[in-house]
């Protein structure tokens, strides 16, 4: 069973930075999909950045210039990096993980929720301006 441990969220002032962890455990496979999605409150899950097992990312147009996601895999580990955090940015952080790529680009991952086999628990970042 694969499992997914988000780490790294927190209060911050706008303009500041945060990093966000995953822990991905018991994922094996060779093809796969990694991602980041956020929920504020009172709306739906939106996918922020995804990255395939062929080495490509995609990011939300919102997101663009600002976040980047990457992979250690020595620590088995996801990462978020965030910078020039908006109050916009404020909501809960979940990781996802999908044993197959069945999309690329802004627009498929924005709603890519269902697409994703497993997810964490998420973790809060909070912006205040």
């Amino acid at each position: 069973q694969v499992h997914l441990v988000e780490s790294g969220g927190g209060s911050v002032q706008t303009g500041g930075s945060l990093r966000l962890s995953c822990t991905v455990s018991d994922f094996t496979d060779s093809t796969y999909c990694l991602a980041w999605f956020r929920q504020a409150p009172g709306k739906e899950r939106e996918g922020v950045a995804a990255l395939d097992s062929d080495g490509s990312s995609s990011y939300a147009d919102s997101v663009k210039e600002r976040f980047t996601i990457s992979r250690s895999r020595a620590k088995n580990t996801l990462y978020l990096t965030k910078k020039s955090l908006q109050p916009e940015d404020t909501a809960k952080y979940y990781c996802a993980a999908a044993q197959v790529i069945r999309g690329k680009g802004a627009n498929w991952l924005k709603t890519s929720s269902a697409e994703f086999d497993y997810w964490g628990q998420g973790t809060q970042v909070t912006v205040s301006s």
